[in-house]
């Protein structure tokens, strides 16, 4: 592995303004594929790329992207959550696109290396975390559709805190039923650059109308909830947690994967099926919808408060976070932490206190 240190360091940011995304630690991690192959892993300062006007990914979006996380204790011991997992769905996602896979064990190391280079710009407050986002684009530069021939994979980091600005305050999502996001037998279950640029409009939309989320439809029917533009969507539905199944069109969350196993282990009724918009109607007219929240890597759970379709504005809980969903939210950032054991092994040590 190459690694060229940086001789102009940048400041760190306030722990107490970090936001989400705003800031970038001083290194990132490169490879390159060409010629069939792998390059070796180069750690080098963080900064520009130059990418020819031709390339693949700037015409035809041939681009995937990961998130996950790393965390400091107060010790200095440095971990991950579920790492390998991100590395081999974005090698599914790689295979969707017709991209280069990665070697995960090679590429792993190279992102560990990465972040004990960086291991100060981890932030240790409550609810904070250092974000790792591995990027891959097609870059081999002609105008045709046909795969790429080369890549560049790249990681960059950055030290963040809540996802929403308003923390862990109810959100409101609006269920779209005019624009599409995905459909079965297309990327809707890939990672890929063009899924979240096709919510952006629904987004502005729901953004307009007073809601910050957009939870999206079926492409074929119109009628059963997938998920929203930014993590998977649970309800707790007469007391049973209730979950859009993965049918193709849904991304395969590891946060929702890592939810569901530990309320199973707690002894909680999860149900992972179709959900249609007229089920959520019913049970919210009975009463009987008693929770809503989402998971992703990003926020961890995110309680939903208010959910919008077309005239009809339900409002989960008085709009307030629910028991499950906070118990939920609790255990999964205390595995993460390592406040709390785990019997999956998904937290990876990758430097000693």
């Amino acid at each position: 592995m190459k690694i060229t240190l940086s001789k102009n360091l940048k400041q760190k940011p306030d722990v107490n303004k970090l936001g989400f995304g705003k800031y970038f630690t001083d290194h990132m991690l490169v490879m390159e594929y060409s010629d069939g192959k792998w390059s070796e892993p180069e750690i080098k300062p963080y900064e520009d790329f130059s990418l020819n006007p031709a390339s693949v990914v700037l015409h035809y979006g041939q681009g995937i992207f990961e998130g996950c996380k790393a965390y400091k204790n107060a010790e200095g011991k440095i971990t991950m959550f579920r790492p390998e997992d991100n590395i081999k769905r974005m090698n599914r996602s790689a295979a969707r696109l017709c991209m280069a896979e990665l070697p995960v064990k090679e590429t792993l190391e190279a992102v560990f290396e990465l972040i004990r280079i960086e291991k100060d710009w981890i932030p240790t407050a409550p609810g904070t975390s250092l974000y790792v986002r591995p990027t891959m684009v097609g870059t081999e530069a002609f105008l045709g559709v046909h795969p790429s021939k080369k890549y560049i994979f790249f990681v960059i980091l950055s030290p963040v805190g809540s996802y929403y600005a308003n923390g862990l305050a109810p959100t409101r999502i609006y269920v779209e039923d005019v624009y599409n996001r995905a459909a079965i037998g297309g990327t809707g279950e890939a990672k890929c650059l063009g899924n979240y640029a096709a919510s952006l409009l629904a987004a502005e939309v729901a953004n307009k109308k007073g809601y910050e989320q957009v939870l999206w439809m079926d492409a074929a029917e119109r009628k059963y909830v997938e998920e929203v533009g930014s993590m998977n969507i649970f309800f707790v539905i007469d007391g049973k947690v209730v979950t859009p199944e993965l049918d193709g069109s849904i991304l395969p969350g590891i946060t929702r994967d890592s939810a569901i196993k530990v309320l199973r282990e707690f002894g909680y009724t999860v149900e992972e099926r179709k959900v249609s918009i007229d089920e959520l109607l019913k049970a919210y007219a009975e009463g009987k919808l008693n929770e809503a929240f989402g998971t992703g890597t990003a926020a961890v759970i995110s309680p939903v408060g208010i959910i919008g379709y077309k005239d009809k504005v339900m409002e989960i809980n008085n709009n307030k976070m629910g028991r499950i969903t906070e118990w939920l939210y609790d255990r999964l950032t205390g595995i993460q932490t390592e406040r709390y054991p785990n019997s999956y092994n998904w937290v990876v040590e990758i430097a000693k206190a």
